[in-house]
Order: structure tokens, then sequence, then C-alpha cells
């Protein structure tokens, strides 16, 4: 079984060999540790097959200077104005173009970056999509981060935002719309080429709550979600979406809206809670925890934990991932007590 195989197999309940997972190296990880880190990742060829020894050209990276921060300013293809302070990292918005809603009467959005392909363009797009499938590639499409919910607050501002789901604002609904109409075309396309996967990706809680309480989610966000996703699910294809955050209170409904494989962050959720609320519904891509126990816990802590994520929230059947997002100051000796815990228990239900 390959890892194609494999991952499908997890994602539908139907006994995979062993648990997906994936150790999600940040970019100020490469360049601060640089060769170091390169040790820790040829040690674990199961978990980096692809990664070759010189690969990466480790005199041309950035320094990083965590208390001298760079001042990158950049405006994205819906006007937003963004500020990256930290090289690798993603920024914030700093400009919106629609903080007066009047703005709106002129605004234009971007038009979806999809090529327009000729009927023997299209076979051929297909015939690659399938010819990767049988190299065993899991062939994935997606959002860009902040699709949707998120879109909202840069092109309003988050204050303004939460004001307009407060108040009912009348022209909310004209925002969604568009949004939604840049996205269409997009799953469209990558349906129509056969992908495996289509990802949606977006944060919808803050290290306590939802950011939008679940009603509002309900009415705002999950109606145009459950759009965006139907095409996919009418096809057969995965529909997965990130989201972090405390978002307990609206997994089922993300599921409901047609999430296959939800994302939920171990932690501030709770593991007990998640396997409560979600085990068996869909799959769960468990988010190991990013902001203690990785950088600042004992290699024991690291072992602990993913040891109790997968007795709690796996199964034969499958139904259950991991993925490992690595940022400073995690040492070498927490990144390596990963990566063998994770080798240790991804077999653990095999």
């Amino acid at each position: 079984m390959n890892s194609r195989e494999n991952y499908l197999r997890a994602a539908r309940f139907q006994g995979p060999e062993y648990i997906p997972a994936n150790i999600a190296l940040s970019a100020p990880m490469w360049n601060i540790y640089k060769r170091d880190l390169e040790k820790v990742v040829l040690k674990h060829p199961i978990l980096f097959p692809n990664y070759v020894e010189g690969s990466v050209d480790f005199d041309s990276l950035p320094e990083i200077d965590l208390k001298n921060l760079q001042d990158m300013i950049v405006v994205d293809k819906w006007g937003c104005t963004w500020s990256y302070p930290i090289c690798g990292l993603d920024g914030a918005v700093i400009g919106h173009p629609l903080e007066d809603i009047d703005d709106l009467d002129n605004f234009k959005p971007p038009v979806p970056e999809i090529p327009t392909l000729s009927e023997e363009e299209w076979k051929e797009e297909i015939k690659r999509v399938e010819a990767a499938k049988n190299r065993g590639e899991l062939v994935c499409a997606g959002t860009e981060h902040g699709f949707l919910f998120l879109r909202h607050t840069y092109l309003r501002g988050f204050e303004n935002a939460m004001i307009d789901y407060g108040t009912d604002e009348p022209r909310l609904h004209e925002i969604y719309d568009m949004i939604l109409n840049y996205w269409m075309p997009v799953v469209e396309y990558n349906v129509k080429r056969g992908v495996d996967q289509f990802s949606f990706a977006e944060d919808l809680g803050t290290q306590e709550a939802t950011i939008l309480s679940p009603a509002d989610f309900n009415k705002w966000v999950k109606p145009v979600y459950a759009k965006l996703m139907k095409p996919c699910k009418d096809a057969g294809i995965l529909v997965y979406l990130h989201s972090d955050g405390k978002t307990l209170d609206i997994l089922e409904d993300q599921i409901e809206a047609g999430v296959d494989i939800v994302n939920p962050q171990d932690l501030c959720n709770g593991i007990d809670n998640i396997a409560r609320r979600i085990k068996g519904k869909a799959c769960i891509q468990i988010d190991i925890d990013r902001q203690f126990v990785i950088p600042y816990g004992t290699p024991k802590d690291i072992d602990d934990l993913i040891k109790e994520e997968v007795m709690k929230l796996g199964s034969k059947a499958g139904g259950l991932m991991m993925i490992a997002g690595v940022y400073p100051p995690t040492p070498m000796e927490n990144l390596d007590a990963l990566c063998t815990a994770v080798e240790k228990y991804r077999e653990y239900w095999k």
C-alpha cells in the first residue's frame, strides 16, 4: 500500500496500515537551526522521505533575529495591506480596503487565478492528475489561508467585521457572496481535474472560544462552506478544513457543512472533548500542541501526549491523522523526540 492509498483509507475509515503524519517545519526553523535541523531530518526518513541531504542552500537563508524584526509591507490581490515582521511566518493585515462599507460600491474583487483550457488541454491535465495518482501521489488543491470569514475581517478590519455580525449589517451578504463567487470557480476547476482532496483553511477560534458565536457561524459561515464543499462531496473528493483555535463548539457544524477531515488543535480543545464530540463522525487530523509541549516540554512529555492522542482518537478502522507544526525555539532534542514518538505510535492500531 503506497502513502496515497494509506491516506485515503485513513480518511475514509477503511483500515490504513499506519496513521498518516506530517511534521511541518516552519521556515524560521530552517533559518535559525540550519544544518542541525537537517541532521534531525535525515535521522527520520520515514517522515521526510523526499528530503535529500544538501538540497537546502543554508548559506542563502536569511539570518533571523527575533528581537530585531523586519518591516516588510505587501498589498495582496484583494487590496489588503499586510505587515510581515518575521521572515517565513504569516503577517497581520494593517490596511483594509472596505473599512468604510460604502466603498463596496466601487470595489472590484480579484479574478480567480485558474487557467482556461481547451478540450485537448483538459484531456492532458486529467491524464497528468491520473498519472500522479498512479505514482502514489496524493493530488491536492485548496484555498489560501483565510479564505472566507477571515477574508471578511481583512477587508473590513476586525472590529468593523465583528460589528457587522452584531448589527446584521445589510451589506454583509454582498461581501460573502463576493467571496463565494471568487472561490467557486476554483473549486469547480479542481473538481473537474479530479483531485483527491480539496483543502479549505482559516482560523475560527481564539485560545478560549470560537471568534463568532456558534449561532453566527451557522448563520453566516456554514452556509457558504456548504455551497463551496458541495461540488467536492458530489464528486467523491475529500474535503479538508484547517482551523486553529478553540473550535470545539462548531466542530460538528463543520462536519455537517461537508468537512471530511477536521483539524482541531489538541490541548486548547481538549483531547477527551474532541473524542466525545466527533470521533467516528469524521477523520481527525489532530494538531499536536505547538504552543507548549513541542517547544518547551520534555521528550517524555512529547511521547506521552502523542500516545494519549493515538489511543483516544484513533481506531483500527482509521479516522486519525497527525500534524505537528514546529516553530522556534523548539530545541533539536524535542524535534527528534517528536519524530521518534510519531514513528513509534503511528502503527499502534495496525
